[in-house]
């Protein structure tokens, strides 16, 4: 039996890798070959998508940073009573990185990114400190690595030492049942769906829509994702967090996607636009110039006038798009 912790599973505040778990568990629950029990914390009760599942009521009810570091730590502290709920296992996936709880049988743990280390002043000391205890010891001490992406694999052989043998490159997938062309018109609309992470650039991406928006004054820009925006400009509609529904509406309607995001460890929401023939505007750096290929128009994220005159070609030029 293959068990399956998501004990630091917190709905709505993890972004792409809260994405990966779902599609994963989605995926075993269709084509999976063996048995399956996914270990759920009391925050996110309902998330197992159909595989058999079991609430742990050892680990304590978190949301919060504060809450949810309390948490790990009681369950670091005291991991005998979350261990036996794995017994059966004979193997476990962590899906979230964090070896949690730990167990003396053969683990795999996915490695998402190392974006702490290679932007770390995107970070408080404190989650840099977290992040190197927490997730390079899982990754360390598991028998497999599963990263997202060549980038990752190169930045987790070199950055944390890891014997190449043991990881293993499993790119992110899509659902073409789901994500597929849609028949509807596009709208005059860009969409960015990410939250208002330092990494993901959305102040560059306000001022590069400022000066596209002297030509296309109908243009809007939406933002999905968790978490606060803020403050933004005219012309800037922040939705929040949506049903994956809506999300998918969006890209089949906007004129383009838009994601020039400073850093990724895979990137799935432009593969997403592509498979519904949405064009692309994308980040030249990280991991994204692997994922799109030579599907996407690239641009320098750090430069604004690159993104907007990125913004402008793939508005404007109908056999590019």
């Amino acid at each position: 039996m293959v068990g399956i912790a998501l004990l630091t599973l917190v709905p709505g505040e993890l972004g792409g890798s809260e994405t990966y778990v779902h599609g994963l568990l989605r995926g075993l629950a269709r084509v999976g070959k063996q048995e399956y029990k996914v270990l759920l914390p009391p925050a996110a009760p309902t998330a197992s998508e159909g595989l058999p599942a079991e609430i742990a009521p050892e680990y304590r009810l978190a949301r919060t940073i504060p809450q949810r570091l309390v948490a790990m730590g009681a369950a670091a502290a005291r991991p005998g009573p979350l261990r036996e709920r794995l017994a059966d296992a004979s193997v476990v996936h962590y899906p979230l990185t964090i070896r949690l709880p730990s167990v003396e049988r053969p683990s795999v743990v996915t490695l998402h990114d190392l974006q702490h280390l290679d932007l770390p002043q995107m970070f408080p000391r404190s989650e840099r400190r977290f992040r190197s205890v927490a997730w390079h010891r899982s990754a360390q001490g598991a028998q497999r690595v599963i990263v997202i992406s060549d980038f990752v694999r190169a930045r987790a052989v070199d950055k944390l030492g890891l014997d190449p043998a043991r990881v293993r490159v499993v790119p992110l997938g899509l659902d073409h049942d789901e994500l597929r062309p849609g028949a509807v018109e596009c709208e005059p609309f860009l969409l960015y769906p990410a939250r208002r992470w330092p990494h993901k650039n959305h102040e560059r991406l306000f001022e590069a829509f400022a000066l596209l928006r002297r030509e296309r004054p109908e243009l809007r820009l939406v933002l999905t994702g968790g978490g606060d925006f803020g403050d933004v400009p005219a012309g800037v509609e922040a939705r929040g967090h949506l049903p994956r529904a809506e999300v998918v509406a969006l890209m089949q309607r906007a004129s383009a996607l838009v994601f020039p995001s400073l850093y990724e460890g895979f990137g799935l929401p432009p593969l997403e636009a592509m498979a519904h023939g949405t064009p692309v505007v994308t980040s030249n750096l990280s991991s994204l110039p692997e994922v799109v290929g030579n599907a996407a128009v690239l641009v320098n994220p750090e430069n604004v006038f690159e993104i907007m005159r990125g913004l402008h070609r793939v508005l404007l030029d109908q056999p590019l798009r």
